[in-house]
């Protein structure tokens, strides 16, 4: 067996200059590939390798070496393995080939046959997998980088939008205050009323995204103690015009002890996002159009404020996300004002949920009494 590989061995030195030389004409490599020079100088090294590992145990450290090496070289250039591969089978064929060059039987062969088929496997396998390896990692610092490019072009965008807002803010308080004293000297002025509620709405959706916006929501606010059903109704009488518009019929179930301390304009905020959503759901009923806010002392500390509507169920998957901000069913809504509703009960150590079926839905608001 010795003889065999020692005569295959010199066979394979002999003819190295011409192997290489046909291995390297029919070899399949892009000619704008950066690392095309070193071509030449890995398929020598894998040659003598295979050399080295049939008259010596197996090279496994230096044939790993070689295909970390190569494998280095094709992520780096971003270029596809498959060429690799076939430029390395092509390699094993070609020693194959010559053969029958060879004075010795098929069956004296056949061992040192099945040894070269490892060696080029071994190789492939462990540039492969370190190809893969590298390749996986760029394609995740890639994502990364797009990720927090992204993010930052939104918080750019946000920066700028809330500015915007902001400053719109401005001219709208001016014109609310020049509606609100037109409205003192003449009473009868047409549509005064309309177009106040109108602005008092813009004022509010701009008040929602200021809150979604801000980090800090209550550095210029103190809190206080509230009466949960002044507020109810106060807010009541804000969406007066949507409740006629939508033909719905509001119920108060207030009880006596309803008095909570906190942010008054922000739970404000919470309420009228529940009620309006409520009208809004309640659109598509032909038949009673109706919501009831309750309360509900639910422990010493808790009251549950409950806002439930008789409209078609909210899906079981819909429920789970229906908080998530910008995640909306509505064709022209925002998605961010029931986010804005979680993040301020939760700011108010309190929570708020979701239930629904096809009889009823409700949102219960959970805040610490005074």
């Amino acid at each position: 067996m010795v003889e065999v590989e020692d005569k295959f061995c010199h066979h394979l030195e002999k003819n190295e200059a011409r192997f290489l030389a046909y291995w390297r004409k029919n070899i399949r490599i892009s000619d704008s590939d950066p690392y095309n020079d070193s071509v030449d100088d890995n398929g020598k090294a894998m040659f003598e390798l295979i050399v080295r590992s049939l008259k010596n145990p197996y090279q496994d450290e230096q044939v790993k070496s070689l295909a970390y090496k190569v494998a280095i070289e094709r992520a780096t250039a971003e270029v596809n393995i498959s060429e690799f591969i076939y430029n390395v089978n092509l390699g094993r064929s070609i020693i194959f080939q010559t053969l029958e060059e060879i004075d010795l039987s098929v069956k004296s062969l056949q061992p040192i046959i099945n040894k070269i088929n490892f060696y080029f496997d071994q190789f492939i396998y462990y540039a492969v997998f370190k190809y893969t390896e590298l390749t996986t990692l760029q394609i995740q610092d890639k994502s990364l980088f797009i990720e927090q490019s992204h993010k930052d072009r939104l918080t750019l965008l946000g920066q700028m939008s809330s500015s915007f807002v902001h400053e719109f803010r401005n001219p709208l308080t001016a014109v609310m205050g020049f509606v609100k004293l037109l409205k003192e000297d003449d009473q009868e002025v047409k549509y005064i009323d309309i177009i106040s509620h109108e602005l008092e709405q813009l004022n509010f959706r701009i008040s929602q995204f200021l809150l979604a916006s801000r980090r800090d929501t209550n550095s210029h606010q103190q809190k206080e103690d509230f009466d949960i059903k002044v507020l109810i109704d106060e807010i009541i009488e804000f969406v007066y015009p949507s409740i006629a518009d939508g033909d719905v019929v509001v119920v108060t179930e207030i009880g006596d002890r309803k008095t909570v301390k906190g942010y008054r304009e922000e739970i404000r905020q919470v309420f009228i996002n529940l009620i309006m959503n409520s009208i809004d759901a309640l659109r598509t009923n032909e038949g009673k159009k109706q919501i009831t806010i309750k309360t509900n002392v639910a422990s010493e500390k808790e009251i549950d404020i409950t806002v439930s509507n008789n409209g078609p169920a909210i899906p079981n998957h819909v429920q789970k996300t229906i908080f998530e901000p910008f995640f909306t069913t509505k064709e022209l809504g925002t998605g961010i004002g029931l986010y804005v509703s979680k993040k301020i009960i939760e700011k108010h150590n309190g929570k708020i949920t979701c239930f629904s079926n096809d009889e009823i839905t409700t949102f219960t608001v959970t805040l610490h009494l005074e």
